[in-house]
């Protein structure tokens, strides 16, 4: 069933064409992955099917009774509650029902009217069918997805930073669960780990989605159609970003090769008629007429679409570095009493390109402003190799004056500089004539990032270091960005949560968690092998078998492991002969239901049990899938023994 149909959608401001008759629909549980380079008209787009802008032609249908629930790029929740009552507010439904049978339980205690307790009585049935004895729960277990634990849920909103506050306005459209969830670059402000659990969230989610992201294995994973935005018009793709990748370089080609092939036949069809002209006979006129008949008739192939203008990154070579760029030594920061990260050891060598990755709080971009000399309040040192030439590239883009112009940022950092070496550099990050003048404090994020680059690029450096180069960027220019640093003959430390960029550049990662520092020497896949495998062994080691000493496993190892075996086995057997016992109960309190429908104080009597029965039920499902993990590790660990 078609969910969504965008029909011959245009939006033009003044001359400028936005989108031109774009036509598109989606079904029911499809998922889709939204793509373009910035200024494409992806956020316009999301905006008019969310009902918040309108079309300057053409027109969206919405299959009649279906909600949408739309997240905004870099939206911020303003509000007075605090957290968690603000996340009740995505279950409207079950919010005003909870807060209607309180306050008819105050009323009956008073006085215990007919109509109360059958209103009561109705309410609670409508309650449970609606999942209202657990929607509480699933936005305490969201949050602390998110990273909001107990100590968030009391505080209000407005106290929150901003960054926080965006995150709080993914968890509450995500709560919501409507029919069409239309998520604009939701992984912005996210970490890894939080990416990675959304997009197995999403993954499973059981309705439709539209997705716009630069994130390209965020796309790999949760889309599985693809509608690209080129040159004001839309294409759509069967696939996920990687499907629409292949087919898309596939269907250019053939259409170029199609292009080619008919220009090639109509250049010769009009040498034909060219040559026919000269000769000048009444029969070379028949066949002039009947060759430009040929043309006419010909089903003619559009021109290959123009690909839009792309930077032009490429670093200035400069002076070898020592062999050591970078030596830190027990580096340490504490904000009062809280400490960041503390005794941080490692050294960076010349052309390394580390990449430092970790939960958002953790210290990344603190250290890359240590580093890049921003901040000089820590503890510990480090040392900067001879000839060591470095740039730091700002997350926040506050390297750039607001108040100057784009050309006047460059001739302020490069009085040298003549001005049409300054006007062919920034033509190579794509500001031509009409932008130079724009004050910087009215570019977008895209804009400012490539003005940042910019100014790199006119330095001679061979240490780079990054704090989130790819956060502002579409993926053309990201992939720009990536040639690039894979070209740059010199050192990188960056922080990326961006895991197709991670694994393209890094030759290192340092993770930092929780004070918990990690430096391994190889790439990114490398690197996620290797945790999984220590977290799997650190898991096994401590819930199933003691210490190994070497690789001989004792007696009194594969003891405990047999007792663990059986423990969870007796476990599962002892939690599914409760649940059946617990359903039966369950059923006959339903019963009884109707036999008190008229006694407020036995339906609440009832009602309290069915409550504890269902979270006692879910208690032990939950034990049941402990005991069941930990039978599988417990098995798994016997095999490799055996």
């Amino acid at each position: 069933m078609v969910l969504l149909s965008a029909n011959s959608i245009c939006v033009s401001f003044g001359t400028n064409t936005i989108l031109d008759n774009v036509n598109f629909s989606i079904n029911e549980d499809d998922r889709l992955g939204v793509v373009g380079i910035n200024g494409a008209g992806k956020t316009t787009l999301a905006r008019i099917i969310a009902k918040e802008n309108e079309p300057t032609s053409g027109n969206i249908f919405i299959a009649k009774n279906k909600t949408i629930g739309y997240l905004a790029q870099n939206a911020i929740i303003e509000s007075n509650l605090n957290v968690f009552d603000e996340m009740l507010l995505a279950f409207p439904e079950a919010y005003a029902i909870d807060n209607r049978l309180e306050e008819i339980e105050r009323k009956l205690n008073e006085s215990k009217e007919d109509y109360l307790i059958n209103e009561y009585s109705a309410l609670t049935e409508k309650f449970s069918i609606i999942g209202g004895y657990e929607y509480k729960s699933r936005a305490k277990s969201t949050l602390e997805k998110f990273g909001f634990d107990e100590s968030f849920w009391k505080k209000n909103i407005s106290t929150l930073s901003g960054g926080e506050r965006t995150r709080l306005a993914l968890v509450k459209v995500l709560l919501s669960e409507p029919d069409l969830l239309i998520l604009d670059e939701p992984t912005n402000h996210l970490d890894i780990s939080t990416i990675e659990w959304l997009e197995s969230h999403l993954s499973n989610y059981p309705k439709s989605m539209i997705v716009i992201s630069h994130d390209r294995y965020f796309l790999d994973k949760v889309t599985n159609k693809t509608l690209e935005l080129s040159n004001t018009h839309a294409h759509l793709y069967n696939g996920n970003y990687s499907f629409y990748e292949n087919q898309k370089f596939e269907d250019e080609k053939a259409l170029q090769k199609k292009y080619d092939q008919q220009q090639k036949e109509i250049s010769r069809i009009e040498a034909i008629i060219e040559q026919q002209r000269r000769w000048g006979q009444e029969h070379n006129f028949i066949t002039i007429k009947s060759k430009e008949k040929q043309i006419e008739h010909m089903d003619l192939v559009s021109a290959p679409e123009k690909k839009a203008k792309e930077m032009s990154m490429k670093f200035s070579k400069a002076t070898t570095s020592a062999n050591d760029v970078l030596i830190v030594e027990k580096l340490g920061k504490k904000y009062g009493s809280k400490s960041i990260f503390s005794n941080m050891s490692f050294t960076l060598k010349r052309n390394d390109r580390m990449l430092v990755i970790g939960p958002n709080g953790s210290g990344k971009s603190t250290l890359m402003k240590i580093i890049g000399g921003i901040d000089d309040n820590y503890s510990g040192e480090f040392v900067l190799g001879h000839n060591v030439l470095s740039a730091y590239f700002s997350q926040e883009l506050d390297n750039l004056d607001p108040s100057n112009t784009i050309i006047g940022e460059i001739i302020e950092a490069y009085p040298n500089l003549k001005n049409q070496e300054i006007r062919s550099a920034l033509a190579k990050f794509l500001f031509g004539p009409d932008d130079i003048n724009k004050q910087i404090d009215l570019l977008s994020g895209g804009e400012k990032a490539r003005l940042s680059f910019c100014k790199m690029m006119l330095s001679k450096i061979n240490f780079l270091i990054l704090d989130e180069p790819t956060n502002n960027l579409d993926i053309a220019s990201k992939e720009i960005l990536e040639n690039a640093l894979m070209n740059l003959d010199g050192t990188i430390l960056a922080v990326s949560h961006d895991r197709y960029f991670i694994n393209k550049l890094a030759t290192r990662i340092i993770e930092i968690d929780n004070e918990n520092v990690i430096v391994f020497n190889d790439n990114y896949s490398a690197f996620t092998d290797y945790k999984t495998k220590r977290q799997e062994k650190q898991s096994i080691s401590s819930e199933v078998a003691k210490e190994k000493t070497s690789n001989k496993i004792d007696f009194e190892n594969n003891k405990k492991l047999l007792s663990d075996i059986r423990k969870n086995e007796n476990k599962i057997q002892r939690s599914e002969k409760e649940i059946e016992e617990l359903e039966s109960l369950k059923e006959e309190l339903n019963q009884q239901i109707n036999d008190n429908s008229d006694n407020y104080q036995k339906l609440t009597e009832i009602y309290n049990k069915i409550t504890e029965i269902d979270n006692r039920i879910e208690f032990l499902f939950n034990e049941i899938e402990d005991a069941e993990q930990m039978l599988a590790k417990c098995r798994g660990e016997g095999n490799d023994q055996q």
